[in-house]
């Protein structure tokens, strides 16, 4: 099957330089984030700099501010090549060399830094310097630091199934019995929130379509069954809308939107930017519920045009599009509920993130045999 090119909608573009600006990270970590190439982000960068408002010149401002520019661009580069050096070095040391190291410099550095920068924890540092261990404890406690490791960098969401898939991804032997026993001994636990409820508006006297898909979740290739739904995520400036599309085959998020109002444009909106990233073959079934966005003159319209066929879930049954549902679950129990967004803005970085970054590359599906969606799909693409 020959690769699609991908299509960057100016949302999408904006989002990742906020990303970018915010976050902290380095191009070269985000490009891999997100799977964009580095050349990529760097124009989109450059773009965003040339339409920022230029100073007068000559004056003695403007050039401060030019060679502050210049000065900082270089910093940014030396960082993000120490950034990736680091790591490097780091592939070969040893965690008993890096307790070496931190023992020798104790007293000219804290050593709570040194434990960060060399990724290792402090309890195991005093640990190591107390004494040794049986080699059973030493494994365990090996063992609970990469758990710990790999919690904190998937959000503190994962209990023991998927920190244990995780862990088996790396080459480690153990079994789940023992990770759970190791999680349960640390108090690592998965984070946990409470149920939500459906948005979408299904009052309405719009004509609806039949359920095609019946609760069918599985389909024979992608592009041949996508889904849809709305939800709000509450901030201090009043609701925001989130619409996603997701592709049925690989559960990947394929088109999203937001906005302040729960309209027909936002579902439109989310429904363009998947047809425009995937460009799918007529005869695809596209599944949502009853709501009055999906069952508009406009975005029936919109299927018409792409020759896809509707398909929507029966009065009052999320069960119907059960996918969707666990979609939404996940995200409000694992970002929203553990969150106070602010400003709309702050949600809406928080969002793409989760969506873009976590959800599609990093989390692991249990439907997909536990990969991530990007995974999985650029493994099968390739076979």
């Amino acid at each position: 099957m020959v690769k699609k090119a991908r299509v960057y909608t100016e949302e999408f573009k904006r989002e990742t330089l906020e990303l970018l600006e915010n976050s902290g990270k380095s191009v070269h970590a985000l490009s891999r984030e997100l799977g964009i190439p580095q050349r990529t982000l760097y124009d989109w960068v450059e773009a965003s700099r040339e339409k920022e408002t230029k100073p007068r010149p000559g004056s003695a401002e403007g050039a401060e501010i030019l060679r502050l520019r210049r000065e900082l661009a270089l910093v940014t580069q030396e960082r993000d090549i120490l950034k990736k050096a680091g790591r490097h070095l780091l592939k070969g040391t040893s965690i008993r060399q890096r307790f070496q190291i931190i023992r020798d410099d104790v007293g000219a550095f804290d050593v709570r830094k040194m434990c960060e920068i060399f990724q290792v924890s402090r309890s195991g540092y005093y640990s190591w310097t107390k004494g040794e261990e049986s080699a059973r404890s030493r494994e365990n406690r090996r063992l609970t630091e990469l758990i710990r490791k790999l919690h904190e960098e998937h959000r503190k969401v994962y209990g023991s199934p998927r920190i244990h898939a995780l862990l088996r991804r790396l080459g480690e032997r153990c079994g789940l019995n023992r990770v759970a026993r190791l999680m349960r001994e640390a108090g690592i636990r998965a984070r946990q929130a409470r149920k939500f409820k459906a948005t979408t508006n299904s009052r309405h006297n719009l004509p609806v379509a039949l359920n095609l898909l019946r609760r069918d979740f599985q389909a024979p290739k992608p592009d041949t069954v996508w889904v849809s739904d709305i939800t709000y995520i509450a901030t201090d400036e009043g609701w925001l809308y989130l619409a996603t599309t997701l592709d049925l085959w690989g559960r990947k998020i394929i088109g999203w939107s937001m906005s302040e109002r729960m309209t027909k444009t936002l579902a439109c909106d989310a429904l363009e930017m998947a047809l425009a990233r995937r460009k799918p073959e007529p005869g695809l079934i596209h599944h949502s519920d009853r709501g009055s966005q999906y069952a508009s003159k406009e975005f029936q319209h919109l299927l018409d045009r792409h020759q896809i066929r509707c398909s929507m879930s029966r009065k009052g049954d999320c069960w119907d599009n059960a996918v969707m549902e666990s979609f939404y679950h996940s995200l409000k129990t694992e970002l929203v509920y553990l969150r106070h967004f602010r400003t709309r803005a702050e949600a809406k970085h928080a969002l793409f993130e989760f969506i873009e970054v976590f959800y599609n590359r990093q989390r692991l599906h249990s439907s997909l045999g536990y990969q991530p969606p990007e995974e999985f799909e650029t493994l099968r693409v390739a076979s």
